[in-house]
C-alpha cells in the first residue's frame, strides 16, 4: 500500500510539475493570494473600512506581481524602492484628482516615465509599474487629501505582506526554480516518450492524432530547455556546472526528437520528412508498416517503455539492480552486435533508444554526480567514459555584449512615445464616454503595449483583451448577483480569481482578460458602485483603450508586422549561417567555438520570430496564403534549428569521442549551405537584392568518397544525414521567400 501510494504522490508530481514547469505559475498564484489574503487580515483587525480593504488588496496584488528580478537581494532592493514609489504616486493621486487638466497631464508623464523605464532592466520596469499601477488604484477607490494617512498604512501593510509571502512563505531561489525546473525537463521528456510508444502503436487512422502528441511533446520539451537554459547563469553558480547542465539538457533534447523522427519513420513507407514533425496539422506520412516478427515489435515497445521508466526514475534516487539492467540493455543497442535483425529503418529506432538512453545517463550524472558503476557491462562503462571525456573538455566562455540601439530607434523610447500618445488620447475618448471611469481606456491602453513589439502584436493583444472582458463582464453579473453584500464571501471568490488569472496568465490572455473582469465585478459591488451600467461601461472603455492602443502604434514611429518579422527573420538566418559555419568548421578540423552559446542564440532568436509570427498566424487572420505561409516558414526554421543543433552538439564530440574525428571535406561541401543562408538573409534584408539560392548535387556527392573505402570516410552517416536535410532545408525556405534559384552547376 505505501509503495502504491507513493507511485501515486510521484504520477501526480510528474504531472504537476510537466504542466507548470519551474512550478512557476503556482508559486505566482500563491504568493499573490496569499500577500492579499494576509493584507486583509491585517487591516480588518486595525478596523480598515471596505474602501481601505480594497486598496490594500490591490496594493498587494501590484507590490507582489511587478517584482521579477531572479535573486532574492535584488528583489528586497526593488521592494523596499517600490513602496515609497507607491507612496508618492498614490499621494499624487489623492492630490490631482480633482484637478482636471493637470492631473491628466501628470498621468500621461506618469505614464511615459514608466514605459521609458524599461531600459533600466527588471527593477525600472517594476518601479514604473508600481507607480501606474497605484496611481491607478487612487483613482479606483476615489482616494481624497483627508483619506492620504490611512491609505498610506494600507498601502504599507500590503508591501509588507508581500515580503512576508516573497521571503518567508513562499520564497522561490534560483537554484530551487532551477531544481523544479529540472524534474519538469524530466516528466516532460518522459511524456515525449509515451507519445512516441502511441505513435509506434498507432492505427491508420489515428496516425495524425498520435504525431499531434508527438508534435506538442517536441514543442513541450524544447520550452523547458529553454526556461532551463535562462535560468542556469542564476540558479547555478559554477560556470562550468551551468555548462555541462547546458550540455546534457541540449543532448537529451536532440536525441529525444530523433528518436520521435526514427518512429515516425519505422511507420512510414518512406523515409520521413524532419518538416513533418515541426509543421501544424501537416499530415503524417502514409503508413507502410515493415515487415518485422512480432518479437521483435515486442521488444521494440518494451525498450520504449524501458526508455520512459527510465527517464521517470533517473532523478529519484533509484539506482537499483532492476533499473540497472533496464539501463545496461538500452545502451546496448549503441553496439552493433547487440540490435536485433529488422528492418534497417526499425534498427535505427533501437540505436535512437540506446542514445537516448546515454542522454538520460549523462543528464543523471551532471545533475547527480557520480553514480554506481558495480553492474556496468562494457558498453554502459564505454558510454560512462565518453560523458567523463565530455565533461572535461567543457570550458566556459564569455558571450559578446550586443549592440543597442539609440534615440528613438531604442525599443523602449519608442514603447513610451507611443503610449503616451495612445493614452492621451484614451483620456479624452474615455472622459467622453464617462467623467468618473474614464482611466479603464487609459489602463487598457497601457496592457496592450506590453510585451508586444509591432502593430500586428498589439491588434491581437486588444482583440484578447477584449473578448476576455465581454465574457468576464457576463460572469461578473453573475457572481455579484450570487454574492450580494456579502462582504467575506466577495474577498474569498475574488482571491480565487486572482489565483486563477495569475496562474492562466502565460497560458491565454484572454483566459486572463477574463478573470480580471470577473474579480472587478466584485470588487464594484464591495464598494456600492455596481450596476449592469457599470459592467457595460467596463466592455466599452477596454474597447476605446485597444483602439486607441492601435492607432498610436500604427501612426506613432510604427513597427508594422512585416517589418518586424523581417528583422528577426534576419537574425535568425544570421545565426543559424553562425552556427552552421562554427559547427562545420569545428568538424573539418577548424578551432573550437562557443558552439552551444551559439544554439541557444539561434534558438532564442527562433523563439523570438515564432511570438513575432503570432498575429500572422492567428485563426483571425483574414489572409489564409500568408496565415500559411507564415507557419511553413517557421516549421523550416525549426527543421534548420534541429539539425544545426544536432551537427553542434556533434561537434562538441569532436576531441574526445572516438568514432568521430575531422574530415576537411566538409567545409567545402557544406559551403553551400552557409552561402545560401546567407544569400536568403540578404535577401529579406533587401527584396532588390540580386543574389540567387545555389542548387546542385547532394552534400553526399561532394565529399567525393572512393568507391573502395568506407562509405564517409571518417565522417558518421549521422553527421552527413543533417546536413544533407539541412541543405535540403534552407533551399525549401527560398521558394515561400520569394528568392530566386541558381541554375544548377555543371
Amino acid at each position: 500500500m505505501r509503495a502504491a501510494g507513493r507511485s501515486v504522490r510521484a504520477r501526480l508530481r510528474d504531472r504537476i510539475a510537466a504542466s507548470d514547469p519551474g512550478l512557476l505559475r503556482l508559486t505566482a498564484g500563491l504568493r499573490t493570494v496569499g500577500a492579499i489574503a494576509l493584507t486583509l487580515a491585517v487591516l480588518t483587525v486595525l478596523g480598515a473600512d471596505v474602501h481601505l480593504l480594497v486598496a490594500g488588496a490591490m496594493a498587494a496584488m501590484v507590490a507582489t506581481f511587478a517584482i521579477r528580478e531572479k535573486q532574492l537581494g535584488a528583489q528586497a532592493v526593488t521592494l523596499a524602492l517600490g513602496l515609497p514609489v507607491a507612496l508618492v504616486s498614490v499621494t499624487l493621486g489623492a492630490v490631482l484628482n480633482a484637478r482636471l487638466y493637470v492631473g491628466d497631464v501628470f498621468f500621461v508623464v506618469l505614464i511615459f516615465c514608466a514605459v521609458y523605464g524599461r531600459r533600466f532592466g527588471d527593477r525600472g520596469t517594476a518601479l514604473g509599474l508600481i507607480g501606474f499601477q497605484v496611481y491607478f488604484l487612487s483613482l479606483f477607490v476615489g482616494a481624497e487629501v483627508s483619506a492620504l494617512p490611512t491609505l498610506c498604512g494600507a498601502i504599507a501593510v500590503a508591501f509588507c505582506s508581500s515580503a512576508l509571502l516573497r521571503f518567508a512563505v513562499v520564497p522561490a531561489t534560483p537554484t530551487g526554480v532551477l531544481l523544479r525546473l529540472r524534474l519538469a525537463f524530466r516528466a516532460r521528456l518522459a511524456q515525449l516518450v509515451s507519445a512516441q510508444l502511441d505513435l509506434l502503436d498507432a492505427a491508420p487512422d489515428e496516425m495524425d492524432k498520435a504525431l499531434e502528441a508527438v508534435r506538442d511533446g517536441t514543442a513541450r520539451l524544447h520550452e523547458t530547455a529553454m526556461m532551463i537554459q535562462a535560468q542556469l547563469e542564476e540558479g547555478t553558480p559554477d560556470e562550468s556546472a551551468a555548462r555541462l547542465v547546458q550540455r546534457r539538457i541540449a543532448d537529451a533534447e536532440i536525441a529525444a526528437e530523433r528518436l520521435g523522427l526514427l518512429v515516425l519513420t519505422s511507420r512510414s513507407a518512406e523515409r520521413a520528412d524532419t518538416l513533418t514533425l515541426h509543421l501544424p496539422g501537416a499530415p503524417a506520412p502514409s503508413v507502410g508498416q515493415p515487415a518485422v516478427p512480432d518479437e521483435t515489435t515486442a521488444t521494440l515497445r518494451r525498450d520504449l517503455q524501458a526508455l520512459r521508466a527510465l527517464v521517470l526514475r533517473a532523478g529519484s534516487g533509484d539506482s537499483g539492480t532492476a533499473l540497472a539492467h533496464v539501463r545496461n540493455r538500452l545502451l546496448g543497442y549503441r553496439d552493433e552486435e547487440n540490435l536485433p535483425p529488422a528492418p534497417a529503418a526499425v534498427q535505427d529506432v533501437f540505436r535512437g533508444i540506446g542514445e537516448a538512453a546515454r542522454s538520460v545517463l549523462g543528464l543523471r550524472i551532471a545533475l547527480d554526480g557520480p553514480q554506481d558503476e558495480s553492474d556496468d557491462t562494457p558498453s554502459t562503462a564505454r558510454s560512462r567514459e565518453e560523458l567523463d571525456a565530455e565533461d572535461a573538455a567543457i570550458d566556459g566562455g564569455e558571450e559578446p555584449a550586443e549592440e543597442q540601439e539609440t534615440g528613438l530607434r531604442r525599443p523602449t523610447t519608442r514603447a513610451a512615445v507611443q503610449v503616451a500618445v495612445g493614452s492621451t488620447l484614451a483620456i479624452v475618448g474615455g472622459e467622453l464616454l464617462s467623467t468618473q471611469r474614464w482611466y479603464w481606456a487609459v489602463l487598457t491602453c497601457w496592457i496592450v503595449f506590453l510585451n508586444t513589439a509591432s502593430t500586428g502584436e498589439i491588434l491581437v493583444k486588444g482583440y484578447r483583451r477584449l473578448l476576455g472582458t465581454v465574457f468576464g463582464v457576463v460572469a461578473g453579473i453573475v457572481l455579484a448577483g450570487l454574492v450580494g453584500q456579502h462582504t467575506w464571501t466577495a474577498f474569498g471568490l475574488v482571491l480565487v480569481l486572482i489565483f486563477a488569472m495569475f496562474y492562466v496568465a502565460p497560458l491565454s490572455y484572454t483566459l486572463m482578460s477574463f478573470f480580471v473582469t470577473a474579480m472587478l465585478g466584485l470588487l464594484y459591488t464591495l464598494l456600492h458602485t455596481y450596476s449592469l451600467d457599470v459592467l457595460l461601461l467596463r466592455v466599452e472603455e477596454t474597447a476605446l483603450g485597444a483602439a486607441c492602443g492601435v492607432i498610436a502604434a500604427a501612426l506613432v514611429l510604427p513597427v508594422r508586422t512585416d517589418r518586424r518579422t523581417n528583422e528577426l527573420l534576419g537574425t535568425v538566418l544570421d545565426r543559424l549561417a553562425e552556427v552552421t559555419e562554427a559547427a562545420v568548421g569545428q568538424l573539418s578540423g577548424g578551432p573550437a567555438d562557443e558552439l552551444l552559446d551559439k544554439a541557444r542564440e539561434l534558438d532564442q532568436a527562433l523563439a523570438d520570430l515564432r511570438a513575432a509570427t503570432q498575429p500572422l498566424t492567428h485563426p483571425v487572420t483574414p489572409l489564409r496564403a500568408r496565415r500559411h505561409t507564415a507557419r511553413y516558414v517557421v516549421a523550416l526554421l525549426e527543421t534548420c534549428a534541429y539539425h544545426a543543433r544536432t551537427l553542434a552538439a556533434t561537434a562538441e564530440l569532436l576531441p574526445t569521442h572516438p568514432s568521430i574525428a575531422a574530415d576537411p571535406r566538409l567545409r567545402g561541401a557544406a559551403g553551400r549551405t552557409v552561402r545560401n543562408i546567407e544569400t536568403i538573409a540578404a535577401r529579406v534584408a533587401d527584396e532588390h537584392a540580386a543574389a540567387r539560392v545555389e542548387t546542385g548535387p547532394s552534400i553526399a556527392s561532394l565529399l567525393g568518397s572512393d568507391a573502395g573505402t568506407p562509405r564517409y570516410g571518417r565522417i558518421t552517416d549521422r553527421v552527413l544525414r543533417h546536413l544533407e536535410r539541412l541543405d535540403e532545408a534552407v533551399v525549401g525556405l527560398a521558394r515561400p521567400l520569394g528568392v530566386p534559384m541558381a541554375e544548377p552547376r555543371a
